[in-house]
């Protein structure tokens, strides 16, 4: 325990390159905790000062954590076409409530390839007439990719937004086959 009467937990963390940028991955042993795009030296330092402040210790930087391992080699067969899906131990202890319950609906109930618009993700989560929620949830998830956000869109066929930008959306998207790739 700490000062503060919480328990103390590590952290490891790694980035990897990917198609869409390098990506940070961090883990708990609990399992994956946090995937974050753009990860450049100020946002990595960012989120491991986030990071540090919510688990009680300093992340260590450590791509040969079994976790790790196994998240960089199914990414890497994501962005390579050869991964559909993901199997991995997910530590949920970064987002609660109703976040919570619409990313974990999302995460079993959309599958590689396919697109679900916000309302319809709150309807599925008992919350009809919450697509504004299921919005900020979206924008709260601490495993993009993983946790595939970049399937949820606009009803009337608009992309929507997206914490990695609208272009690492459209990339993901056509990765999975749900847009064409941009011409130029």
């Amino acid at each position: 325990m700490d000062s503060h009467g919480q328990d103390e937990q590590r952290v490891v963390w790694a980035v990897i390159a990917t198609d869409i940028g390098p990506l940070m991955l961090a883990a708990t042993r609990n399992g994956l905790v946090n995937v974050v795009f753009h990860a450049t030296d100020a946002v990595r330092e960012r989120t491991l000062e986030r990071l540090t402040t919510r688990f009680g210790s300093t992340p260590v930087a450590d791509p040969r954590a079994p976790v790790l391992v196994e998240a960089i080699r199914q990414l890497r067969a994501y962005f390579a076409g050869e991964r559909q899906d993901f199997e991995l131990p997910l530590d949920w202890s970064l987002i609660s409530g109703f976040n919570r319950q619409v990313l974990r609906e999302l995460a079993s109930g959309v599958p590689y390839g396919s697109v679900l618009g916000y309302g319809d993700l709150a309807g599925r989560v008992g919350q009809p007439g919450g697509a504004q929620a299921v919005g900020v949830a979206m924008g709260a998830n601490p495993l993009p990719v993983v946790v595939p956000c970049h399937r949820v869109v606009e009803s009337d066929g608009g992309i929507g937004g997206f914490g990695g930008g609208l272009e690492t959306k459209r990339q993901l998207l056509a990765l999975e086959g749900v847009l064409p790739e941009p011409l130029f």
